[in-house]
């Protein structure tokens, strides 16, 4: 195989992941939790740009790199490293810190595809070792369900676009943390089949029988998240509100978009601290 052309870019896109269920249903003997969620990806995220180099590199650039580890800790080095590719790896960092929403995961699975597409090699199949969420990150833009410890995923065909506003409090929430405050751990799965071929209006009133198992747990953790849930669900025209993953970013769904822009813009001007964004999800299922 020959080596890539020294100024070739190659460029990949990092959604954000929304969980919009999460469903805790046990525990391991080693610690690992057992979920079962329902995950979307939006149409906003984080930009993943990959060269050739000798050795490699990475820059985080972006309005919400402060705090991004640059070092082995970053799980675009740690994907570089899996894939045995050198590349210079820039992170346009679009996204909160820990805001779980698969920031470092979605970066991790857009650095994996940019690579491959640089070198010719083919992305592992294993990528538990990136983290529980990058093994959904990598499986495609479309719906997909994940269970076990993140190692399970499938597509969730026939699902609608939705559209939503995702607010943070700019106040990292740890996944450990908010683990440590979960008090149930063996809670029901979802249905074994999931809607499809359904509107937007009908998986919305689907998903309000559904959990986040997290959210309680979050919320104690850090009670501005509790702050973000009430400020969202009282907009006018929202139809759901939930916190995705292990927080503290929680979403709106909204009928169409001129619904959701008029809450994000209502939101901002009355919590001009947090970051609110206006998104549609599933828009690449």
């Amino acid at each position: 195989m020959e080596d890539p052309a020294p100024d070739r870019m190659i460029e990949a896109f990092a959604p954000a992941k929304i969980n919009l269920t999460l469903h805790v249903t046990g525990q391991r003997e080693d610690g690992y939790h057992l979920l079962d969620s329902l995950v979307m990806f939006a149409d906003i995220g984080d930009r993943v740009l990959v060269r050739p180099a000798a050795q490699t590199s990475l820059e985080v650039t972006g309005p919400t790199a402060t705090g991004v580890p640059t070092d082995g800790r970053n799980f675009a080095l740690m994907a570089a490293k899996l894939m045995g590719v050198d590349a210079a790896i820039t992170v346009e960092k679009n996204l909160p810190l820990a805001a779980g929403i698969g920031g470092g995961s979605s970066d991790a699975a857009a650095t994996l595809r940019a690579l491959s597409e640089l070198s010719g090699r083919a992305v592992p199949a294993d990528l538990m070792c990136l983290g529980a969420d990058t093994p959904v990150c990598a499986h495609g833009l479309g719906a997909a369900r994940m269970r076990g410890v993140g190692e399970d995923v499938t597509g969730a065909p026939g699902l609608p676009i939705l559209h939503a506003v995702l607010v943070n409090p700019n106040i990292p929430v740890l996944t450990a943390t908010v683990f440590a405050h979960l008090k149930h751990r063996e809670n029901p799965a979802m249905p074994e089949s999931l809607p499809q071929d359904v509107d937007a209006g009908q998986l919305i009133d689907w998903l309000k029988g559904m959990r986040n198992d997290l959210q309680p747990a979050a919320m104690e953790a850090e009670p501005v998240v509790a702050q973000v849930f009430s400020a969202l669900e009282v907009t006018p025209g929202c139809r759901l509100t939930r916190m995705s993953g292990s927080g503290g970013t929680c979403f709106g769904l909204y009928d169409d978009a001129e619904t959701a822009a008029a809450a994000a813009g209502r939101l901002r001007e009355t919590h001009p601290g947090w970051w609110t964004v206006v998104t549609q999800l599933n828009t690449g299922g």
